[in-house]
């Protein structure tokens, strides 16, 4: 069944197999198009540099009219993810857009990682940290990006 959604997503999934972002991966599982795993490498020169972050994208029907529902799979430690992995960006959330597509909302969250909101916490406790002791948080970070590379 062909429904805009689901052409949509084969774009989607087009685009970034001909025109891949730095840093980022994704494609939809192979029985569901409406599922999709995705990989966000660490940024360079950063705290989380070197790690490999999983997440999955679950999308509706009225994709792109409504945002997916995004969630780290990898432990996180970071101000704006949830304990459960899901992710408070505004792009997410009351900013969606249906320009925005999977390799834009993949580029967004991985920047979210190096320029958290601290003043909006989904983690108290890393946003606290960061605000207070950053040199803390980056050590907490790094912990999390060792474990990114054990973590199944």
């Amino acid at each position: 069944m062909s429904t805009p959604s689901r052409k949509r997503l084969m774009r989607d999934f087009k685009r970034l197999q001909q025109d891949p972002p730095a840093g980022v991966s994704s494609a939809p599982q192979d029985d569901n198009i409406m599922l999709w795993n995705a990989v966000i490498f660490g940024p360079d020169d950063t705290p989380w540099d070197g790690g490999t972050f999983k997440l999955t994208l679950q999308f509706a029907e009225d994709y792109p009219n409504t945002p997916p529902t995004v969630r780290f799979v990898s432990r996180m430690f970071h101000p704006n993810i949830y304990a459960n992995g899901s992710i408070c960006l505004d792009i997410l959330q009351n900013q969606w857009s249906p320009i925005y597509d999977v390799a834009a909302i993949l580029t967004s969250i991985q920047s979210l990682l190096c320029d958290p909101n601290p003043n909006s916490p989904a983690n108290s406790e890393a946003a606290r940290m960061f605000k207070e002791n950053e040199r803390d948080y980056n050590r907490k970070v790094r912990e999390i990006v060792e474990q990114s590379w054990t973590a199944d």
